[in-house]
């Protein structure tokens, strides 16, 4: 490590650049290593940093570099230029000497890889990148075999910016194998949210070879880095032949121009009975426009709908499995939906807005495109919300959860359940049943902290009845028929004197499924001092509880 690192900075010089400040530092040198390692110090003030092999600008990221001792390091996975001449240029701090430079090293390792998912706060069956910050979810999609997660990534810090897509793939909805970064920003703009298909009649052209190609539309912000300075958001494509592996931005970006505002988050489904693409866009002050095309390049608009504010999602499902009764689904980045009909051109509501999210940890959901017919699911993964403190590391997804559409009282409700892969994470199950009355039950037969709780609770004049996970509470009030966890609170009503409970708790998270997920509240938490013991309560009357507690395995190990 020591030898390539003094390899790298032998070559430190002044020079003038046009695009930093007039003393940037540039430093040029040979790509021999995986990894170009930053060290990074969180609040250090931001330096703008560019790459550029054999002349060519290809990374521009701002980065809190660390003048001393640093919180953790972060890397540009520069292996694919191997052997080629590159030039990093720094902008330089008001003091100079810059001392953080000195530690900008290559490697084929980062520091801190070997202790990658065994951090004390690492969740252990969510996914999460291995170093940065994430939040959207983004071109979902599934091609032989294979569920593509792409997401909004900072690869060089642990707040927000320098808006790339991350990737990741699993066979199973449960283990993740990161990727790498797939889509960097450039003269356009940072890489907004957006979508990706299989585009299996190769409508676009891009295929070339056996594989059939998978394409993904993404926001184009530009003006959100200096490389965009002036620049409007647009839409964009690119392109793979080779499974995701490796990602071609179309040459005739962007092939949708800017409409109106910070215009973002094209979602593309394909409309079999007009046999169009479409994609919706969110536009400006809480508006949907809808866009038609044949080959995913020209688009023509064809409505516009007053509903959500960014991160649009939508799809068809059958009315409690019935394939003859459909409705289409239309949501926005809180997660909140109409139900309606969809005629491939314009979506036409049947209900005012419904609320699908009563927690604090979801947002910009979007769900898979290209499932098989013959597994029929619609499944979703959101951004579970909330900063995961001293990490290298911030943020998570929500667990993969299946959507259907039932019959209710109220009309047709979406329901969120946990994929079936969970089973694969099960390591032993504790049944059992207990009656209360105004007592607690401690489940000290419980050892671990990753669970997959299953909770009945049939209520005898109960007031209150609940689960104790370490010192917080959830909590269902009877005579206010609400379900609590910590600040969060959601409307249930009993089933047959009932309330079922399905909660995942991870370390960093519970998720909180009622009534077989017709009320969805994931909520952010972290326990206090690391308590994670377990207790079931009834007070003010009795309640008889039927459980079943899964213990969970690391999907890291």
């Amino acid at each position: 490590m020591k030898q390539t690192r003094q390899m790298l900075l032998m070559a430190v010089v002044m020079v003038p650049l046009s695009q930093l400040s007039a003393e940037a530092i540039q430093q040029e040198f040979h790509l021999t290593s995986k990894y170009l390692n930053f060290p990074v110090k969180n609040g250090a003030p931001k330096q703008l940093v560019s790459l550029h092999v054999d002349g060519e600008k290809l990374r521009e990221f701002d980065i809190e570099l660390a003048p001393g001792e640093p919180d953790f390091c972060v890397y540009l996975d520069v292996g694919e230029f191997s052997g080629k001449t590159a030039t990093l240029e720094v902008e330089p701090l008001e003091t100079s000497p810059d001392p953080a430079l000195d530690a900008i090293h290559q490697d084929d390792t980062y520091p801190g890889e070997e202790e990658t998912y065994r951090e004390e706060l690492r969740p252990q069956f969510h996914f999460t990148s291995k170093r940065g910050w994430n939040n959207d979810p983004n071109g979902m999609v599934y091609y032989d075999g294979e569920w593509h997660l792409f997401f909004q990534h900072n690869p060089v810090g642990w707040n927000w910016g320098n808006m790339t897509w991350g990737h990741a793939i699993s066979t199973d909805l449960v283990h993740w194998e990161e990727l790498g970064d797939a889509i960097h920003p450039d003269q356009l703009g940072t890489i907004y949210s957006g979508s990706a298909v299989v585009d299996k009649e190769n409508t676009t052209g891009f295929q070339n070879g056996d594989e059939k190609v998978l394409v993904a539309a993404y926001t184009s912000s530009g003006g959100k880095n200096p490389w965009s300075a002036g620049q409007p958001f647009t839409q964009s494509l690119a392109y793979s032949n080779d499974r995701g592996r490796t990602w071609t931005k179309y040459e005739g970006n962007p092939v949708l121009g800017h409409v109106a505002g910070e215009n973002r988050d094209p979602k593309i489904i394909w409309h079999e009975p007009t046999g169009k693409w479409v994609i919706v866009l969110y536009l400006d002050d809480k508006t949907l426009g809808f866009f038609n095309s044949d080959d995913l390049k020209t688009w023509e608009k064809t409505s516009e709908l007053k509903s959500f504010y960014e991160c649009p999602e939508l799809f068809e499902l059958p009315i409690d499995g019935n394939s003859k009764n459909k409705k289409w689904v239309l949501y926005g980045g809180s997660g909140d939906y109409l139900v309606g009909e969809f005629d491939g051109r314009e979506f036409h509501p049947e209900t005012e807005a419904i609320k699908f999210s009563y927690g604090d940890c979801f947002y910009a959901s979007q769900t898979f495109s290209d499932i098989p017919e013959e597994d029929g699911r619609r499944i979703q993964i959101g951004w579970g919300r909330g900063d995961i403190p001293g990490m290298p590391f911030n943020q998570m997804m929500n667990f993969p959860s299946t959507l259907t559409l039932r019959s209710t009282e109220e009309g047709p409700r979406l329901f969120a359940q946990p994929v079936e892969e969970i089973s694969l994470l099960r390591e032993r199950t504790i049944p059992h049943g207990v009656e209360l009355n105004g007592s607690t039950r401690e489940l000290k037969e419980i050892e671990s902290e990753l669970l997959d709780i299953d909770l009945s609770a049939e209520i005898f004049g109960a007031k209150e009845v609940g689960l104790r996970i370490g010192s917080v509470e959830v909590v269902y009030d009877t005579a206010q028929s609400t379900l609590r966890f910590k600040d969060q609170s959601a409307p249930l009503q009993p089933i047959d004197g009932k309330i079922q409970l399905r909660l995942l708790v991870d370390r960093t998270s519970v998720e909180i499924f009622a009534n077989q997920g017709r009320v969805y509240m994931p909520v952010h938490h972290i326990p206090e001092d690391g308590d994670t013991s377990l207790a079931l309560f009834s007070r003010g009357g009795k309640a008889s509880f039927s459980y079943a507690v899964h213990e969970l395995k690391s999907i890291w190990e």
